[in-house]
Order: C-alpha cells, then sequence, then structure tokens
C-alpha cells in the first residue's frame, strides 16, 4: 500500500492509496497537474431570476444510445502530492479531471468548466474550504465530497450544513473515496430511465432541449377561474430582487397551439426539481436552497410568486391546477 505524506502541519495525517494504475494519456510526467485558467467573474449569488451555469451533467444529458461523456471531478487541494496522487487515479479511471489549489481558483474553474462533482480539502491557503461550499451551492447543485484532516464531529456537521453531500477525512483508502464519488454521481444523475419529457395541461416540456412547446386544446388562463387576480403572489418584492417580469408569452399570456412557451431561468430550475420527482412532495425549503442557495430559506414568497407564473403559463385553468400542486405549509408537487 502506498503512503502519501501531507504538507508539514497538515491537520490530517497522511492518506493511506491504493497503488495506482499506469497514468492515462496526457498526465503530467514529473510536474504537477495543470489547473484550468481562473475565469474572470463568478456567476452571481443574489439575483433569483440569473440562471446559473448548467453542469456538465446537464449539459451532457442525451437521448439513450447517445456517447456517454465522461463525468468531469473538480480537484481542490493546495498539497502537491495529494493532488498529483488523486489525479492520476481519477484520470486512470476515465474521469475528466480539473484542478485547483486555492479556494478562488476552484471557484473560477468550477464557473468556466462546471463539474460533475467536486472533491474539496477544507484547509485552503486562502479561503477555508466552507466557503468555497457556500459559493457553489449559490448556484451549482454538483455533488461534494470533502476530503480533510479535519475529524471533529463540528467541522463534518458544518461541511455538510452549508452543501457538501459526503465527508472523507484523512488518513483515507482510495478505493472507498472512489467508491462514494461513483455513490453521489448515481445520486446526481437521472440516468437512461431519467425523465426527459413531462406534460402539464397542453404544454409539452422537454427538458433535453429546455423547450416547451403548446399542443392544440385551450390555451393558459382560459379555465373558469383564470381571470385577473388568480396568481399566489402578492405586489412588490414577492418576486424577490432581479426578477424578470417580462411580455407577451413570457409573462404568461395566452398563446395558440404549437408556439413556444418561454420560461424564465429561475422557473426552468424550479420545474425542473419539480419534474424529476413526479408525484412526490418537494420540501419549499429544499427548493429554496436549490434554487437561490443557503440563507433563502425563509422566503417561501419568491415560490409562491414563481409557481403563480408557472401555471399561469403552463396550466389549462391556473385557479385550479391539476399538475402544478401547493401542499400547504410544506412544498409543491408536479402530478403527472
Amino acid at each position: 500500500m502506498t503512503m502519501v505524506r501531507g504538507r508539514s502541519g497538515d491537520p490530517g495525517p497522511a492518506a493511506h492509496l491504493s497503488p495506482a494504475p499506469e497514468p492515462a494519456a496526457g498526465v503530467p510526467g514529473g510536474g504537477e497537474p495543470t489547473a484550468a485558467a481562473p475565469a474572470p467573474t463568478v456567476p452571481p449569488a443574489t439575483a433569483p431570476d440569473t440562471a446559473p451555469p448548467a453542469t456538465a451533467a446537464q449539459a451532457s444529458r442525451k437521448p439513450a444510445g447517445a456517447a456517454v461523456k465522461a463525468s468531469r471531478v473538480l480537484l481542490v487541494e493546495d498539497e502537491p502530492g495529494l493532488l498529483r496522487a488523486l489525479f492520476i487515479n481519477l484520470r486512470a479511471r476515465r474521469y475528466d479531471v480539473v484542478t485547483a489549489s486555492t479556494g478562488r481558483e476552484a471557484l473560477a474553474t468550477a464557473a468556466s468548466r462546471p463539474p460533475d462533482a467536486v472533491i474539496l480539502d477544507l484547509g485552503l491557503p486562502d479561503i477555508d474550504g466552507t466557503e468555497v461550499i457556500v459559493e457553489l451551492r449559490r448556484w451549482s447543485r454538483a455533488p461534494i465530497i470533502v476530503l480533510s484532516g479535519r475529524a471533529s464531529p463540528g467541522d463534518k456537521i458544518g461541511a455538510l450544513d452549508v452543501g457538501a453531500d459526503d465527508y472523507v477525512t484523512k488518513p483515507f483508502s482510495m478505493a472507498e473515496l472512489l467508491a462514494r464519488l461513483r455513490a453521489v454521481l448515481r445520486r446526481d444523475d437521472p440516468g437512461p430511465a431519467g425523465v426527459t419529457e413531462a406534460v402539464v395541461g397542453h404544454c409539452v416540456i422537454d427538458l433535453v432541449t429546455h423547450t416547451v412547446t403548446r399542443r392544440p386544446g385551450p390555451g393558459p388562463g382560459t379555465g373558469p377561474g383564470a381571470g385577473p387576480g388568480t396568481t399566489e403572489a402578492g405586489p412588490g418584492t414577492e418576486a424577490g430582487p432581479g426578477t424578470v417580469t417580462g411580455t407577451g408569452t413570457e409573462a404568461g399570456t395566452q398563446a395558440g397551439a404549437g408556439d413556444v412557451v418561454r420560461l424564465t431561468p429561475t422557473e426552468w430550475r424550479i420545474l425542473e426539481n419539480l419534474l424529476h420527482h413526479p408525484g412526490q412532495l418537494v420540501g419549499s425549503r429544499q427548493l429554496l436552497t436549490d434554487i437561490w442557495g443557503p440563507g433563502y430559506e425563509p422566503h417561501t414568497n419568491y415560490l409562491r410568486f414563481h409557481m403563480a407564473r408557472l401555471r399561469r403559463k403552463l396550466e389549462d385553468d391556473p385557479a385550479r391546477p391539476r399538475h402544478l400542486l401547493t401542499e400547504p405549509g410544506m412544498g409543491y408537487r408536479y402530478r403527472p
């Protein structure tokens, strides 16, 4: 069994790694892995209707039979020896690996090359790893595995509470880390049986191409209770800062058969979340955290506003929705 020593003063002992397979083509011969060039900015965190970058998993979802793209893993570790060992093991298993040695570099790399999963050290030289998790969770749903020498329950709970999906302490088994990585990627990937198309009223929603097309039949807002005043949201700040209201079909007015219905980025994210859990209750807190990030849990008015807009655009009778349902005091449900 190969021993890899951490940097001097590392809070955790050395990582125990199984012998690594031969490096795949393109692995640096003797130097360190080359990190992706930082992007100049990180996606804004405060605008509720700003679309975060699509993850590599979302960008690569294809119909059954299409070629499967390698999962992209972002490695964030400032100890060169451990970074190289992880890089070699992941590349040998056909992962697309990008690296960063600081927290700010990790955020810039994630923005420019969205990962499918992140393996993150907490003890970074510029900002703490928990701050990286918080920033990523403002716009990314990629699973995050913390790999750290910090072994106290408080450190583990803190990282998990701000958005980490798993926590592995050093020393660690490479086989176990890889198994945990496969597990979080399975949870994040809908797989070939995942939802790719759904119907709400007379609207067909294609989650692969991100389009909504209206079929022949009653348009939205034409039901008996669809007159003015049927929205859930109140005036003013119900939409949250930065919300786009739009006009025409964007604002939910009637459209003819075959027309494309435009949804805002936030509406798409809410709708996708519900459609990927057909028939299941999705809690308000979970939706708020998934869409806007940690700290937005009290702002249930955001959800009321956007759900009302979705119903006006998609449901035949927004006042009596059949598919996008509210469970009072709990959350929302998509009923096929």
